[in-house]
């Protein structure tokens, strides 16, 4: 038996960007048949919707609100939920943040001005792990690539958030591969009305989680049973590009110095 689970799922107000509270997703993924969701808002330096004049411990327990409310509607449904968060550096690139807690985040306010690199080491030594999600995508407020193959156990190589590009996924799953990571897929989804089977994506767990400890150690040991995906996301032509300045970052957050084509 396969269990499926959400890994990449935002909610309102915690997310500036988000449509849905946490509660409005449950009946949605529960009917699809999905075992669990990992609500992952946007932190203190991606589009948090909150104060960032609040006091540390007031606006931790404000972020922790979006999942305590998955959390609540999903115990009286039978839908397990659990916690984590995206943040974001310089604006450009993500990382998904899985194996922490409330009284982690409490514990540790220097958070909020970490590197890419500090953050690896921290979440490592707590017993947690990173996922860089969809290290491809181009917006308008992106001025470069950042692919930090150092700070990273696993690439998020499908994105529905990606607006359905195929470049940007097919492009992330040849990078992980490349670089010998495991792969992940999450919808990104923001609003409770995109939930469809064929709108949201997932992993499949060969095991049913007890606690994001054990997601932690199937990502980290390479074990996710599969992906929820259209194959044809990952598609390549060959001739797939992208179009802005690309920075390769390793163990220690330098820039290597390789081309992207390199790790492609």
């Amino acid at each position: 038996m396969a269990y499926l689970y959400e890994t990449h799922l935002h909610t309102a107000p915690v997310s500036k960007c988000a449509v849905s509270g946490g509660a409005d997703y449950i009946a949605g993924y529960k009917d699809l048949g999905y075992t669990g969701i990992m609500v992952t808002d946007h932190f203190y330096n991606a589009n948090c919707g909150l104060d960032r004049n609040l006091e540390w411990k007031d606006w931790v327990n404000e972020f922790y609100r979006g999942y305590e409310e998955a959390k609540e509607e999903g115990d009286k449904r039978g839908l397990d939920v659990f916690f984590g968060w995206e943040e974001t550096f310089d604006g450009r690139d993500d990382y998904l943040i899985y194996g922490l807690d409330k009284q982690w985040l409490l514990e540790h306010p220097e958070v909020r001005h970490w590197s890419r690199g500090e953050q690896y080491a921290a979440v490592k030594k707590a017993g947690g792990c990173v996922v860089q999600a969809h290290p491809f995508r181009e917006r308008e407020y992106i001025s470069r690539i950042v692919l930090s193959a150092g700070c990273v156990d696993a690439v998020e190589v499908a994105n529905v958030g990606n607006n359905n590009n195929k470049t940007f996924d097919a492009l992330a799953l040849r990078y992980a591969k490349k670089i010998n990571k495991p792969m992940t897929a999450g919808t990104d989804i923001h609003d409770a009305k995109s939930i469809t089977y064929e709108g949201v994506l997932g992993v499949y767990l060969d095991k049913k989680l007890t606690s994001i400890a054990d997601y932690v150690k199937i990502v980290c040991n390479n074990e996710i049973a599969g992906l929820k995906v259209d194959e044809s996301r990952f598609v390549f032509h060959g001739t797939e590009s992208v179009s802005l300045p690309v920075d390769i970052r390793d163990e220690e957050d330098k820039i290597t110095g390789k081309s992207w084509k390199e790790v492609i």
